[in-house]
């Protein structure tokens, strides 16, 4: 999953997580995110549908052909056309000083405002500035890379990307259509995360829409608002040309984007670090940039197997055949892949998530009979992006009709590697400017561009069986077929309790002292309490058996045959709906992953407190009293060891059977959540009284026994889920 390489002040991030939205409604529909579904529960993870097998029918997606562009008439006009109506020759001395610096001055006169109220009037001043632009692009143009250098470099490292608008440079000089989106999807992100560290130099909370940042009085404060009113006009407002949104979302294909906008947003930059200069210097601040965010633990992103040459090759095939493609789009898809082959994994990826939002947009809008929403609203409306698409109901909360088509594996990779909060979040943290470019991860890319290839064999009205069936391609489908959530609270959960069980499993390999020994301490001869607690355990036990699996206890030492890393496993492989769940739900998988959390600190604890100890007995470093309570500590792993045992297989029965909360009526659901909340607090005591620095191994006795006792009690009133569930 991605974590940030360090602190980083920043608001916690809403539920929204693609690319800023442009045309969007100030709030999402009302129905538009997870909802409750139907309780589904499968034997296991490994008996799952097979690619080929019967499924919803897939809708023809013939219009894939005859489309030709994915704005609507009035944003298209906007973009590629207001800005060239003015067919004046502009100077570029009028705005660009004889030492290379921005006239800012002479670029605002450019931004008209409505008489009315005074706001921007964007449609004008796209007008009034579209001969500035070209004759930006134009000087550019007339640079060799060493002038460029020379006269911008100093000003482009504020944004801690030089090298990046170096190579933007480079671009602008070939003016290829594809390679300009690409570096207009890059420069938007970089300038967003930059001017959100400049936002930090005077408030803590850095706005997570890159609208709100631009609308900000922090930034007005520093660069002034005439020229935040620039940026707006060419990023971050609907009503603007808001060229990062139609770009990150998937609308416009690589001709509706005209170089000169991008010229001019690379010159604005460097003429934003210029204003920067002199505020710091003025108020001696020093802009600190934040860390990026890195990927860990990429083992969890290997669901694919790597993709050779020959499986990138049929890609390529597979691109100009499907009809998951908008021809205008094809550009981007095959420069995708080009870029994958010349390990260029960030920009493959910047340039593929969009145009699999825009192949999913024309399945939903197939599929829910909906072609208007194919193309971009106007900004008072709301247009089709990933988080519309992957909801369970359409704005008028009707149901969605795409999740059926894609099917569950295939919706489930999209909420993890976009959605979920300990996923990737990979287009979040891409289009946001948050991760470092040039030290993309393969493995992610990887699995991004395999499962593009598999909605390219899935979703097609050719017939794709040879592809499906090639013996490169049938991997991946199979791979996609099977796959299963990594990334939602269900999943951390099973992760979670086989990790902690794993390790509870260690504590018999401890180093202990000697049996002859410990007979040697007085005050330590017998333990009717800890008999006591594995009686208790014993009981618990026998009362839950009938709904544990049938082949669990095959043995006369009940307690031993049932609290195993087997068992848990078996729970854990079992299928468990992660789509949609309801609040109970949610609310019910925190309680229990924090007590699965502090379950794995006791074990830690234990497990560094007993290596310790023991040494410094062989080495006979230890006080009498230490002795006396090292010896206490053997004696109350022994019980302590079954009652976590007992709580992870306790939890790993509840969550196959989740769902089943939703049947509870809400005294019930109370009830169990105080139940599930005083074993929490017991667990949260037990990391206390076992740390180094309390030691209070009498003390856990009295506090299980209670534990115990309230774990019976719920079992006896048969509030389990598990009991409900039968």
């Amino acid at each position: 999953m991605a974590q940030p390489s360090g602190a980083e002040p920043r608001t916690p991030r809403p539920r929204r997580r693609a690319a800023a939205r442009g045309r969007l409604r100030a709030q999402p529909p009302a129905r538009a995110g997870p909802f409750p579904r139907e309780p589904g529960v499968t034997p296991r993870a490994s008996q799952r549908h097979d690619v080929g097998r019967a499924g919803p029918a897939v809708p023809e997606m013939a219009l894939s052909d005859s489309v030709t562009t994915c704005l609507s008439p009035p944003v298209h006009y906007v973009i590629c056309k207001l800005g060239f109506e003015k067919k004046d020759t502009y100077d570029i001395n009028n705005i660009l000083s004889e030492n290379g610096e921005v006239c800012w001055q002479a670029v605002t006169e450019h931004v008209c405002y409505l008489e009315s109220d005074q706001n921007v009037d964007y449609i004008k001043s796209i007008r009034s500035l579209g001969p500035v632009c070209e004759s930006v692009n134009l000087h550019f143009k007339s640079l060799t890379k060493e002038q460029f250098v020379i006269q911008y470099a100093l000003w482009l490292r504020w944004t801690n990307c030089t090298e990046l608008f170096l190579e933007i440079f480079d671009v602008l000089q070939y003016t290829q259509a594809t390679e300009v989106a690409l570096g207009l999807m890059k420069l938007t992100s970089c300038l967003e995360r930059a001017l959100g560290d400049v936002y930090l130099l005077i408030d803590k909370d850095c706005p997570f829409l890159l609208r709100d940042l631009l609308a900000s009085k922090q930034l007005a404060v520093v660069f002034g608002q005439a020229v935040m009113n620039v940026l707006r006009i060419f990023i971050g407002s609907p009503y603007g040309l808001n060229l990062r949104n139609v770009l990150w979302h998937g609308f416009a294909s690589p001709q509706e984007i005209p170089a000169k906008y991008c010229a001019m947003l690379l010159f604005l930059t460097a003429g934003l670090g210029q204003l920067l200069q002199a505020y710091l210097l003025q108020t001696k601040c020093v802009l600190v940039h934040r860390p990026y965010v890195i990927f860990t633990s990429l083992e969890e992103f290997e669901v694919f197997p790597d993709l050779n040459h020959e499986a990138l090759s049929i890609a390529e095939e597979l691109v100009k055949l499907s009809s998951f493609v908008l021809k205008t789009m094809l550009p981007f898809w095959m420069a995708a892949l080009t870029a994958f082959k010349q390990n260029r994994y960030a920009d493959c990826v910047i340039l593929l998530l969009p145009q699999l939002e825009a192949g999913l947009r024309l399945l939903f809008t197939t599929t829910n009979k909906c072609p208007d929403r194919l193309l971009t609203a106007e900004p008072s409306a709301l247009y089709t992006t990933f988080d519309e698409m992957l909801a369970k109901y359409l704005e008028n909360d009707k149901v969605n009709q795409l999740p059926a088509v894609l099917e569950e594996p295939a919706m489930e990779f999209l909420w993890d590697f976009l959605n979920h909060q300990e996923g990737p979040r990979i287009r979040d943290h891409l289009s946001h400017g948050e991760i470092n470019l040039e030290a993309f991860p393969r493995e992610v890319a990887n699995q991004i561009v395999a499962f593009a290839i598999t909605l390219l064999c899935r979703f097609s009205d050719k017939d794709m069986f040879a592809f499906k069936e090639h013996m490169v391609i049938k991997p991946l489908m199979n791979c996609a077929s099977c796959y299963c959530s990594q990334f939602h609270p269900i999943s951390r959960l099973k992760k979670q309790v086989l990790e902690c069980m794993k390790s509870i499993h260690l504590w018999p390999e401890l180093p202990a002292v000697p049996e002859e020994q410990v007979q040697t301490i007085k005050g330590l001869e017998g333990n009717t309490e800890a008999s006591t607690l594995i009686f208790m355990i014993s009981e618990i036990l026998s009362q839950l058996q009938q709904y544990m699996p049938r082949d669990c206890c095959n043995s006369d030492d009940q307690i031993n045959s049932v609290l195993t890393e087997r068992l848990v496993i078996e729970l854990c492989d079992t299928r468990i709906c992660t789509l949609y769940s309801p609040r109970p739900v949610l609310e019910i998988l925190v309680v229990l992953r924090k007590i699965s959390t502090q379950c794995h600190q006791v074990s830690e604890q234990v497990i560094a407190s007993t290596e310790l100890r023991y040494k410094q007995w062989m080495n006979k470093t230890l006080r009498s009293r230490q002795r006396h309570n090292y010896l206490r500590m053997l004696n109350s792993i022994k019980f302590l060891s079954l009652v976590l045992r007992l709580i992870l297989v306790l939890t790993a029965l509840e969550l196959v059977n989740i769902h089943s909360v939703c049947k509870k009526n809400p005294s019930d659901y109370q009830q169990y959540l105080k139940f599930l909340k005083s074993v929490l607090q017991y667990t949260e005591k037990l990391v206390t009284y076992t740390s180094p620095e309390k030691n209070k191994w009498d003390e856990t006795v009295e506090l299980t026994n209670k534990a115990l006792i309230k774990i019976r009690k719920i079992s006896d009133r048969k509030l389990m889920l598990m009991q409900l569930a039968t």
